[in-house]
């Protein structure tokens, strides 16, 4: 029987980051995917012509030594494996509160600068909050109050000015869908590291930066293997780590390998049903209390054209709903598509990869719009009503992006559409969450990671977003926070 320092269960960009680092750091590494490639939700394919991204279109730049990436990436020997593109701007910002579009840089000053002159009457406020933001995003220890809402500390500072709340956080599906039940400190410093370092995103897709991190651990002498499904693991009489046995998908063909660490790139849900019954029961009474995080529907589009000829004049445009009186008012927008379309559409960020040069091929010339999502909205068991259900939403979204860039809906050739459903049924995320668990105030904590690799399993780590901050920077930090505890001896 094969002895493994380490057995990962998924390679997504959590299992593979972790796995890059211990290979190259001499450990014995097997990573296990039931998938036919690598990436989970970073990556990238192709629907006929169509190129689809599977969820990146933009991230904080890992080049900054600044960034929480930086180091991770290059100890996993991928920072220079792929080419990061700058966005030029962080987003513009449509619709909604704000009477005319604005452009938000990727940078504090020019950030600053530019919602100042829009908003001149809140100079000193947006002046305050920014630099609350930048303290936060640099900082090791964080010294505000970690029970603040996204909501409370913009009340607490603009009042009644809806219109600059939008202006700063109209990016708010990055993160969540409420700012009532965003942690302000979670935000500020995942807000604060686009600002610091600029945005980019993988030039050719993220299956690029997938593909690297595969290609590391096996140049370092470790094993990442496709179309297998972990079904067992097993436990000594103490709890700790003994074995895990894989299968073929069908569950066919049960291998067993010997380690004493598995690390779950995937649900504690997921991991607990492989456990013994002690051990399930436990793991699942530990985060039984946190909530998880929202999931995404993004509807990838095809076109005749390059989005600009519509009118499309950012790589990431936040289009608001007209129908906010409030900046709280987004998070009605979750629950829309548990109906038919109607009048109220859910806020967008709409991506458009021919802006800068992404190395997405085309045409047809890809834009992406995504917006929050609940499992609960897609309740259909019959495929037929679900599909036709989703045509709707497809063509009703397509006609209000119409209204906002003239002739958009007549160049659209080709259409991909996922929803939560499809991302539970992608990612094995329970609910579809697409951020692990919700970034809640009481999970401020996370920001240093303090044990949120480990489990109450012996020899059990978390390297995924359920260990940390979602998204692409929380998943990749984890990652590293749980490699460093196992070549700790943790």
């Amino acid at each position: 029987m094969t002895r493994y320092d380490a057995v990962i269960i998924g390679a997504g960009l959590g299992g593979l980051t972790a796995g890059a680092i211990l290979a190259r750091a001499g450990r014995k590494v097997l990573v296990i995917e039931r998938s036919n490639s690598v990436g989970g939700a970073a990556s990238s394919y192709k629907v006929g012509d169509l190129f689809v991204e599977g969820s990146l279109h933009e991230t904080s730049n890992p080049n900054d030594p600044r960034d929480p990436k930086h180091d991770i990436l290059t100890r996993a020997g991928v920072r220079d494996a792929v080419t990061w593109i700058p966005s030029g701007t962080f987003y513009e910002v449509r619709g909604g509160l704000l009477d005319a579009p604005l452009k938000v840089p990727d940078n504090f000053g020019a950030a600053r600068d530019a919602l100042t002159q829009r908003f001149p009457d809140a100079r000193d406020d947006i002046a305050r909050i920014l630099g609350e933001m930048e303290q936060i995003a640099a900082a090791t220890d964080i010294a505000q109050d970690l029970n603040l809402t996204l909501s409370q500390r913009l009340d607490s500072v603009f009042g009644t000015n809806e219109a600059v709340k939008a202006a700063l956080a109209a990016n708010l599906s990055y993160y969540h869908d409420d700012p009532a039940t965003l942690s302000w400190v979670l935000f500020a410093r995942a807000q604060g590291q686009y600002l610091q370092s600029g945005g980019c995103y993988v030039q050719g897709g993220s299956q690029r930066l997938s593909s690297a991190l595969a290609r590391a651990i096996r140049s370092a002498g470790g094993e990442v293997i496709l179309r297998r499904a972990a079904s067992r693991i097993d436990a000594d009489a103490q709890g700790r780590i003994t074995h895990l046995t894989h299968t073929a998908k069908d569950g066919s063909d049960p291998q067993t390998v010997e380690t004493a660490r598995i690390i779950g790139n995937a649900a504690p849900d997921t991991l607990a049903a492989m456990l013994p019954k002690a051990g399930g029961a436990a793991l699942t009474a530990a985060y039984a209390d946190l909530p998880r995080s929202i999931s995404l529907f993004a509807l990838t589009l095809g076109l005749s054209k390059p989005p600009r000829d519509c009118g499309v004049t950012s790589y990431s445009t936040q289009l608001l709903p007209d129908w906010t009186t409030r900046f709280d008012d987004y998070a009605k927008g979750t629950t829309l598509m548990a109906s038919e379309p109607g009048a109220r559409m859910p806020p967008l960020a709409i991506v458009d990869y021919a802006a800068i040069e992404s190395g997405v091929p085309a045409p047809p010339y890809v834009l992406s719009a995504i917006g929050p999502d609940a499992l609960s909205n897609w309740n259909d068991t019959d495929q037929d009503a679900y599909r036709a259900k989703r045509a709707r939403w497809q063509d009703a979204i397509v006609a209000y992006l119409d209204t906002h860039y003239p002739g958009l809906a007549q160049s659209v050739v080709a259409a991909s559409f996922n929803t939560a459903f499809s991302m539970r049924a992608y990612l094995g995320a329970p609910l579809g969450a697409a951020y692990g668990f919700a970034p809640t105030p009481g999970r401020a904590l996370n920001l240093k990671h303090d044990n949120t690799c480990a489990t109450p399993i012996p020899g059990l780590y978390l390297a995924s977003a359920y260990a940390g901050f979602g998204g692409y920077t929380g998943v990749i930090e984890a990652a590293g926070a749980c490699a460093d505890m196992i070549l700790r001896g943790g």
